[in-house]
């Protein structure tokens, strides 16, 4: 293809290496996915500059309070003490990476970053490819591929602009025009660095997010045991019946509301929902207090009456909740044992959810005890499934209270946000969608928003040019761009 370029725009002696660079490069341009001239201006004119609301990632408070300064190109995008980009961890050791290079710590910065520049080119037609030359165009302005050949200068040039003031943790968020950053914070945290942020602010507001996932985690007595006594710590009461359990979750409720948070998250393998008595769930607390496990059944009823309890607390707030369903965790024991949860041994599960979501929906709905909420799936066969459960629930209090949400983890890619969006288009109001998040634990993720954002405009603006959405009603689909990449997040959280 380079070569029918040449032929037929011959260039001088010299500039044959520049245009080859220019050329392979050329498919991250400023029209990068949008396919339609409708498109285009779609993204041009309405989602381009639109700012950014992360409602929901894993970034490190800490490292944002303390505005970090990322030591190499490797510790922002490969491999931080105990964290990393567990998306580029299964790439590379699918492409024969050794665990050494990753979470193994034997191997220096560059020799990590080189075994990620032979992997990326086998990458095609994996988001990585994507994300990462967006990132290194959007974030470094480089706009060449990487690869083993071009390795060691983009590490250099990365290196260099990571060692200045302009590409530390805050500047990197405010590169991007992110007005709120929600954090995930267990109830036992004592939000410190949440408060250093609140005392020195740098222009993009860091709000709390709720993620109680541990106080309901009693499959392992022992370890919900020590738990227990770091969440009594911290709300200042003796934690020996459910009934304390609750108490100290309500008072840590109230101080994370105090500090500006106003969503809450959920992380669960399916919904539950089966019928209890509050004795039962009293007399399942003690046994595990004793230091027993418990059966299916008693675990069932333990986490129905405590998901009830915290949707019940979320209503009273005024908090919208998110229930991220879907997942089997830690399913490399071996590789578990070695290096902990969140490594990338995490994958999609297929348990039922239809009837103990509608279920558990209809108990706070009765109760009218039901918050907005927002629901995610991990399992591409459940998108209709939970779109309907979320429209089942809507009441006309407030538009989209009930939303089926963004594609998430392995679903957050162009065939996965693609079929989350005709599902929530086909079976609701797509233009009520309070959009994308990143999800994630890097400073340098805020381009999948872009990404989205383009995938977005090039859904409608097809579309528009196949007649399927009248192009007289040009103005209006431009403020549902804008709606669904900025407005409907900051009207739906209040922010």
């Amino acid at each position: 293809m380079f070569d029918r370029f040449l032929f037929v725009f011959p260039v001088k002696p010299g500039m044959t290496e520049i245009l080859k660079t220019l050329y392979t490069m050329s498919f991250i341009d400023k029209d990068f996915m949008l396919q339609t001239k409708t498109a285009r201006k779609l993204y041009h004119e309405h989602a381009e500059n639109m700012p950014i609301i992360d409602y929901h990632c894993h970034l490190v408070p800490q490292q944002i309070a303390e505005n970090i300064q990322f030591r190499d190109i490797t510790q922002l995008w490969l491999v931080d003490g105990h964290y990393g980009d567990h998306y580029k961890w299964r790439a590379m050791r699918a492409n024969g990476v050794s665990e050494d290079y990753l979470t193994g710590g034997k191997y220096n910065s560059w020799e990590t970053f080189q075994k990620w520049a032979e992997t990326v080119p086998y990458t095609m037609r994996n988001p990585l490819y994507h994300w990462t030359h967006l990132e290194l165009s959007r974030v470094f302005g480089i706009d060449k591929l990487l690869s083993p050949k071009t390795a060691r200068e983009i590490f250099d040039e990365c290196n260099a602009k990571l060692a200045t003031e302009e590409f530390r943790g805050q500047a990197l968020i405010r590169k991007f025009g992110v007005e709120v950053v929600c954090t995930t914070d267990d109830p036992a945290d004592d939000l410190r660095y949440h408060k250093m942020i609140l005392e020195k602010p740098f222009g993009t507001k860091v709000i709390p997010a709720w993620r109680p996932d541990k106080a309901m985690a009693i499959e392992d007595p022992k370890s919900y045991k020590e738990y227990l006594v770091k969440l009594g710590e911290a709300a200042d009461i003796m934690i020996d019946s459910y009934t304390d359990l609750i108490e100290a979750l309500q008072r840590r409720h109230d101080f994370f509301a105090s500090m500006g948070c106003k969503l809450s998250d959920h992380g669960l393998e399916t919904f539950y929902a089966a019928d209890y008595k509050q004795i039962e769930i009293e007399a399942i607390f003690k046994m595990v207090l004793l230091g027993r496990r418990v059966s299916e059944l008693e675990l069932n009823k333990f986490r129905s009456a405590f998901l009830h309890d915290m949707a019940v607390m979320d209503a009273k707030a005024g908090w919208a909740q998110q229930f991220h369903v879907g997942a089997i965790r830690n399913n490399n024991s071996k590789m578990f044992g070695l290096v902990g949860p969140d490594t990338g041994f995490d994958a999609i599960h297929d348990l039922p959810t239809a009837a103990a979501g509608h279920k558990f929906f209809d108990r706070l709905a009765s109760e009218d005890a039901l918050a907005k909420t927002i629901l995610y799936c991990l399992n591409p066969k459940d998108n209709e499934v939970m779109m309907t459960m979320a429209y089942t629930f809507n009441d006309g209090t407030f538009p989209g209270k009930m939303q089926f949400g963004s594609g998430w983890w392995f679903l957050d890619q162009e065939v996965g946000m693609r079929r989350q969006m005709d599902a929530l288009s086909v079976l609701g109001l797509f233009s009520r969608f309070v959009g994308m998040l990143t999800d994630s634990r890097s400073f340098i993720s805020y381009p999948r928003h872009e990404y989205f954002r383009r995938i977005l405009c090039d859904v409608l603006g097809k579309d528009v040019e196949e007649g399927k959405l009248p192009a007289s009603e040009l103005d209006f689909i431009g403020k549902m761009v804008e709606d669904i990449s900025y407005n409907n997040a900051k009207n739906y959280f209040n922010f």
